[in-house]
């Protein structure tokens, strides 16, 4: 992106913001309209700033006119396709249809690999040929001009509910998010985080936790966390001497905690007020104490770590002085304010709250550390903003929108009643059987997709039957949610372990064993949670979430301090053993 270039890129994220902002402060637009734009917007970063090579480039070009012809095509005929109901007329919409659906597909595939469109694509494979399946599978002939035109020219399929999620929250919190990680808030978190925990045994570690999770707060992945706060923190801990994949393990769960910590949470915070129709501020209230308790395991990790290897903490003079820590906390404190003020306070949206904190992070963005003004740095850091945000929120928009491909199909050939009666079936009718064997789906899915897309996926078709036997929606999604990101850190692929171990220059099997320990949380809150429904109505029964917040909490913690402290096997065991009572029972 050099030159002349450069500036088409940001003249194109610019027009993505500006469209998206537009559409919270502006009025209602038809979703047919909204939704294709979304998705033209997103095209060009997609298809061909991701191009690996010249012939993805020129295929890039040429499918990026094909969307662009096609997605227009639908915003310009939606009144005419509103009393069509799903249903195309004639060959040349089967075409539109056609299109719109391979790049769909090649956009997820270039922006995130070959597993979640390979999934797509076995979806519309059965979409259309699964009716001549014998037994239960099967399922009553659907015509193709009905099948298809579910997915392309109706509020479903691609252009449903996901995908307005994806346009009108996702992308705002997105666009949010790049405004404050242009600024000075990045070295805020750190500045908050050391001045904190820095003078404390393992304090470099501690550092890492805190600077993750209000990092991930806003960045809401983790990869993204990893790259960021781990080139401060990571040769930070490396030069106090702490073992290299203690160091990349540290940072890796640290930063997996962000995909966890509202308000952003990978975007998954928004799909789930979706998905179950609660409000997002009862899912940020629902969501926190889960969080909370991951980051009290990690913290408890690290003590036990620091007294098997002596860890130190940071030494006086990589500690910010308490001026730069006022100062660069209001970088975002300031924009976090807003933002809860305009949603609990003000009664705004979550989306216009998030605007207005947007307007307030571009002000900042005029002003440094010193307070001091540069029109260069500033143009730099909206330049800055425009890439960033026009990039993300078209990775995002390309996941969503494949995904909904998977929804589609699950709910016209009713695959997704199926295999909800399969995990019944499975599980014997039986609570805790159903909750493993959908931990196990997790798992494996979010191995090869991102966990946004795992957790649709997988709540799509788990979350019914885990209902069905007497899970609370939320206390569904929200478990689904954390299991569906525990392949961050645990093999064989785990994203946040190879990028950490690949900056600490370290084995990246080393590292995930490390991660595995110090995270025990992300296998053991969302247990927790099924065991102790109380943990997530904190909106409403605060003092109940509060006491199985610390009967969960200090269950975690026997746990983790056994498992990773020098202690002989008895006491081990023990703690081991307590911890999981007073969890579980």
């Amino acid at each position: 992106m050099q030159g002349k270039t450069k500036y088409v890129w940001i003249a194109l994220g610019a027009a993505t913001v500006v469209f998206h902002l537009g559409l919270i402060f502006y009025g209602l637009v038809p979703n047919l309209v909204s939704r294709p734009i979304h998705m033209a917007l997103a095209l060009p970063w997609t298809l061909i700033l991701l191009a690996r090579n010249r012939f993805e480039t020129i295929t890039g070009y040429i499918l990026t006119a094909l969307g662009v012809f096609a997605t227009s095509w639908i915003a310009l005929n939606h009144s005419m396709l509103a009393d069509q109901y799903g249903y195309l007329l004639s060959t040349f919409q089967t075409g539109i249809a056609i299109v719109l659906l391979l790049v769909v597909l090649e956009m997820a595939r270039r922006s995130i690999g070959w597993p979640l469109p390979l999934v797509a694509s076995l979806a519309l494979v059965y979409g259309l040929w699964g009716h001549l399946l014998p037994g239960e599978f099967g399922y009553t002939y659907i015509p193709l001009e009905s099948y298809l035109g579910t997915l392309t020219i109706a509020e479903g399929g691609i252009w449903g509910s996901l995908t307005g999620t994806s346009v009108g929250v996702v992308a705002i919190f997105v666009i949010f998010g790049a405004v404050l990680n242009s600024g000075e808030a990045g070295q805020g978190f750190m500045n908050v985080a050391a001045a904190a925990a820095g003078r404390l045994k393992g304090g470099a570690a501690k550092v890492s936790i805190i600077s993750s999770a209000l990092f991930g707060s806003i960045s809401g992945s983790a990869s993204a966390n990893v790259a960021s706060t781990g080139a401060i923190t990571l040769p930070a801990m490396t030069k106090l001497g702490y073992p290299r994949a203690l160091a990349g393990a540290v940072e890796a769960v640290a930063s997996s905690g962000g995909q966890i910590m509202p308000p952003l949470m990978g975007a998954g915070a928004f799909v789930m007020v979706e998905l179950t129709g609660t409000p997002y501020t009862s899912i940020m209230t629902a969501a926190i104490l889960p969080a909370i308790l991951y980051f009290v395991a990690v913290w408890v990790g690290i003590n036990a770590f620091a007294r098997r290897y002596n860890l130190k903490g940071l030494n006086e003079d990589a500690q910010p002085t308490m001026r730069a820590v006022i100062i660069t906390s209001g970088f975002f404190l300031v924009p976090f304010f807003v933002l809860l003020w305009g949603m609990f306070s003000a009664g705004y949206t979550p989306q216009y709250a998030a605007c207005i904190s947007i307007l307030v992070g571009a002000v900042l963005l005029f002003l440094d550390a010193n307070l001091s003004w540069d029109m260069k740095r500033t143009a730099q850091r909206f330049e800055a903003v425009m890439l960033a945000a026009g990039r993300q929120v078209s990775i995002i928009a390309a996941i969503i929108i494949c995904a909904s491909i998977i929804i589609g199909t699950l709910g016209i050939t009713g695959l997704g009643i199926k295999i909800t009666s399969l995990i019944l079936a499975g599980s014997g009718g039986m609570l805790w059987p159903a909750v493993l064997l959908t931990a196990l789906a997790c798992l494996v899915l979010g191995m090869e997709v991102p966990t946004t897309a795992a957790y649709v996926i997988c709540v799509s078709v788990a979350g019914p039957a885990l209902m069905n036997l007497g899970l609370e929606p939320l206390q569904a999604h929200l478990f689904v949610f954390w299991f569906a990101l525990l392949s961050t850190i645990t093999p064989p692929v785990c994203g946040a372990v190879f990028i950490a171990a690949g900056m600490v220059q370290e084995n990246w099997l080393k590292v995930a064993i490390f991660s595995m320990a110090l995270g025990l949380g992300l296998y053991l809150v969302p247990l927790g949670l099924i065991a102790n429904p109380d943990l997530i109505r904190f909106e409403h029964a605060p003092f109940a979430a509060i006491y199985a917040a610390l009967k969960i909490g200090l269950g975690i913690s026997l746990i983790s301090y056994g498992v990773i402290a020098p202690l002989n096997a008895l006491v081990r065991i023990g703690l081991v053993a307590a911890g999981a009572v007073i969890i579980f029972i």
